[in-house]
């Protein structure tokens, strides 16, 4: 694995993601290291030729690469970089469609992710019951300053990257954590920019 983020740029490999399939497989890839395509049709409930033939898909976009050791089936296969990353400014309207169906794929997995969570942290302990939160919030900013907060909360979830690459130097108790964060305008919120009415050449003066 690779890091920093591998920029996507082109439409095709966006939409060689954008499967509930090939998703599962990069997040198992990514989460537990190697496997073949029987284990991984274990641990995502699907059919070994199945999986093998999504990740062909995903070998031929670059997303995933034989690992050494096994022939066939059994022949692990590894994720090729850790992130991805696309630009939303300037963007083709192909690109743009092809980013936007990634986009909201990814994010309805997290929000059901994080209903399972809330559902399931009441029968954990304390600690992590606490420890576990949902926030939401709204603020006046410019455009600099809501880039500066975007930048600093995803330079703070890069903060333990490293932990995927090298087991040995996660704590005694460490859990896999899910985080889900976006900065937007609240556009439902906004009018049109008020004006001054229009002299008519009257006054009361």
């Amino acid at each position: 694995m690779t890091y920093p983020l591998r920029k996507l740029g082109d439409p095709r490999s966006l939409r060689a993601l954008a499967h509930p399939v090939r998703l599962a497989i990069m997040e198992q890839l990514t989460v537990v290291g190697p496997l073949t395509a029987t284990e991984l049709a274990d641990r995502i409930e699907t059919s070994p030729s199945n999986c093998s033939w999504h990740l062909r898909n995903l070998a031929e976009h670059g997303f995933v690469e034989e690992a050494e050791g096994g022939t066939g089936r059994k022949r692990p296969w590894q994720i090729v970089s850790l992130g991805r990353q696309w630009d939303n400014v300037g963007e083709s309207p192909e690109l743009a469609r092809a980013g936007d169906a990634l986009s909201t794929l990814m994010i309805d997995r997290e929000v059901a992710r994080l209903a399972r969570a809330r559902a399931k942290v009441r029968e954990d302990t304390r600690q992590w019951q606490e420890a576990s939160t949902w926030t939401q919030s709204m603020m006046w900013l410019t455009a600099d300053e809501l880039n500066e907060i975007n930048r600093a909360v995803c330079d703070l979830l890069m903060t333990k990257i490293d932990r995927f690459e090298h087991p040995e130097v996660r704590p005694d108790g460490a859990r896999l954590c899910a985080f889900l964060a976006w900065g937007v305008p609240a556009y439902d919120f906004e009018t049109e920019p008020e004006t001054e009415p229009e002299s008519n050449g009257e006054s009361d003066a």
